[in-house]
C-alpha cells in the first residue's frame, strides 16, 4: 500500500516537472522548402513574424505575418546563388521592461513586453528553384 502511493506520488512529480519543462520550451521554427517557396514549421507560440530575404543580387524582400508563418515565394526571374534570410518573432512569453518609459498611454500603459525571437539562415536557389545542396564527400586516394 505504501509502495503504490509512493510510487504515484513519484509519478505525479515526474510528470509535474516534464510538463513544466514542454511549458517553458523556446519556440523552435524548423526551415522547410519546396522548388518555389521556404516557410517554417514548429510555429506553435510564435506571432507578429517578418521575414527579410536578402537575395544575391542585393535585393530585400521583407514579408510579415501577424499569425502564422511568413512564407516566400520564388516569381518572375530569380537569382541564382545563396539566399540569407533573418526571421524575428513575438513569442507568447512576457518579459518584464526593466527601463519603463512614460509612453502617454497611462493606465493602459505595460510593464511587460512579449519575448522577441530571432533566427537566420539561407537556403540556395539553382536553375530558377530551391533545391538542397547535396554534402560532397571526395574519396581520400
Amino acid at each position: 500500500m505504501v509502495r503504490k502511493s509512493s510510487l504515484r506520488i513519484g509519478l505525479s512529480l515526474i510528470c509535474g516537472v516534464c510538463a513544466t519543462v514542454v511549458l517553458a520550451a523556446e519556440p523552435e521554427p524548423v526551415e522547410q522548402h519546396n522548388s518555389n517557396a521556404l516557410w517554417f514549421e514548429n510555429w506553435t507560440g510564435l506571432s507578429n513574424a517578418k521575414l527579410t530575404i536578402s537575395a544575391p543580387d542585393g535585393e530585400i524582400i521583407a514579408i510579415e505575418a501577424d499569425g502564422g508563418t511568413p512564407v516566400y515565394r520564388l516569381s518572375g526571374e530569380v537569382s541564382d546563388g545563396v539566399y540569407r534570410y533573418e526571421l524575428s518573432a513575438a513569442t507568447d512569453e512576457q518579459v518584464k521592461i526593466v527601463n519603463p518609459i512614460n509612453n502617454g498611454r497611462g493606465a493602459d500603459q505595460r510593464d511587460t513586453v512579449a519575448k522577441p525571437f530571432y533566427m537566420e539562415g539561407s537556403f540556395t536557389v539553382a536553375r530558377g528553384v530551391i533545391i538542397t545542396p547535396e554534402l560532397v564527400l571526395e574519396d581520400e586516394g
